[in-house]
């Protein structure tokens, strides 16, 4: 098992804020519990997680195409999926200080963990994760909506629609990436469990005598996709579910999981759902969502098996996987080493000076680079200073702009994992990065 830095996650959160990664919610009203906001080097940061997923799952594939399904659906939907009935967690209340908790997160069910007092806990209650609201103008039963509590439903029901439209068959998939929301009890841990948070997630769909075999490469995939952005296989692992712990739906399934600075934690489930899923839409709505083999001139309802990752917790992994200290000319340096990929700048352009004489020259080089890659131009400071500020948002190369480039049209380009520099001519430059960014 990895070590952990016990200041790891303050680290993480300090760097957060100082450089615009992710801020807490309304922070000018005090802030909204269980929220955030990501920053400008968040929101790149965020995306590129959320593109290297659909890169591997559906740009690279030849079975599996995308959907973008509606947020909003109606109680029909959730009756059918379970969630109405099972989505739960079971509340209690200190019946002292007032506290809420979920049951089976407390280490000790006869303590509460706020005030101390023993046997204060009401009877555990269950409590529906889904948020409810209201479409229309009008109040009334009759219109009811959710926010869904995760993507995968909206691929469930149109899952005919997909078949119909893609021309293709078993097996394949349908993907999403979108915002789910779950009425956490006790939401915590920076943006690990929160209110609101994003999803990318895989249905799968295969005939049923292939879904042990379609179960166990996704999990070997999904595992995989980590180590190759960069985590280390010792801050992961691939743990079965018990019987008990599957869920209503699941024949069998498996959670990645990295370990987090307060311990292992879900990045990611794999789970063989069967054809529970598409069978309830079928019942409940009364369409036929099936698919016809004409090679064996049969019927039959396909197998679903599902990895579904959480962006936001896989970005934090990124992060917390990424983070560095060294020593560089004596002092501290803080250092994201991120995979290319994830970084949400590819290069900055920094030139040396902010005399006219080397500006247009930067800007330039600037403009040259930026439809290639996601670039940042920073010309405030030391050098010393901005090739710090770049090594801690996880920028691989900074291209800096000297008063010797006005006559060998040449630029310094250095290496954020081993500060070493190259002069590259600027007509070469684009290849330089190139064959180190793709």
């Amino acid at each position: 098992m990895a070590d952990v830095d016990p200041d790891l996650m303050s680290k993480i959160v300090n760097l957060s804020k100082r450089r615009g990664i992710v801020f807490q919610s309304a922070e000018i009203y005090g802030g909204f519990r269980s929220t955030y906001d990501y920053g400008p080097v968040g929101v790149l940061l965020l995306r590129n997680v959320k593109d290297a997923w659909w890169r591997s799952m559906v740009q690279l594939r030849h079975d599996v195409v995308g959907l973008d399904a509606s947020i909003l659906s109606p109680p029909a939907v959730w009756e059918a999926s379970g969630h109405l009935e099972n989505f739960t967690d079971p509340l209690v209340d200190c019946r002292e200080c007032k506290e809420r908790f979920r049951e089976d997160q407390l280490d000790d069910p006869t303590r509460c963990p706020n005030c101390g007092n023993n046997d204060t806990f009401t009877e555990a209650r269950a409590f529906n994760l889904m948020f409810k609201t209201q479409a229309g103008p009008v109040e009334g039963s009759g219109h009811e909506v959710f926010l869904r509590p995760e993507t995968a439903q909206g691929m469930f029901i149109n899952f005919k629609n997909v078949l119909e439209t893609s021309r293709k068959r078993p097996p394949f998939g349908i993907a999403q990436i979108g915002k789910s929301f779950r009425n956490e009890i006790t939401p915590g841990n920076f943006v690990f469990r929160t209110r609101e948070f994003e999803q990318m997630e895989l249905e799968f769909f295969v005939p049923p005598d292939e879904a042990t075999e379609w179960y166990e490469y996704w999990c070997k995939e999904r595992f995989q996709w980590y180590i190759d952005l960069g985590i280390s296989p010792d801050q992961l692992r691939m743990r079965d579910h018990d019987g008990e712990e599957l869920s209503h739906y699941s024949a069998q399934t498996s959670d990645v999981e990295f370990l987090f600075p307060w311990g292992w934690g879900e990045l990611e489930g794999v789970a063989n759902r069967g054809d529970y899923d598409l069978t309830q839409h079928a019942e409940h709505s009364g369409e036929r969502l099936e698919y016809f083999d004409q090679a064996a001139n049969e019927h039959y309802v396909p197998h679903v098996i599902e990895p579904a990752a959480g962006a936001t917790r896989s970005m934090m992994a990124f992060l917390l996987s990424a983070y560095d200290e060294d020593i560089i000319n004596d002092e501290t340096r803080t250092v994201l080493r991120l995979h290319h990929r994830l970084a949400p700048y590819k290069v900055a352009v920094l030139p040396l000076s902010k005399k006219d004489t080397l500006a247009p020259v930067a800007r330039d080089v600037f403009d040259l680079v930026t439809p290639h890659f996601m670039a940042d131009f920073d010309e405030t400071q030391a050098i010393g200073r901005r090739y710090r500020r770049q090594d801690e948002i996880g920028t691989p190369y900074c291209v800096t702009v000297d008063f010797d480039t006005l006559d060998d049209k040449a630029v310094t380009v250095r290496d954020r994992d081993t500060t070493a520099q190259d002069r590259v001519a600027i007509d070469r430059l684009l290849e330089y990065l190139g064959e180190r960014l793709t």
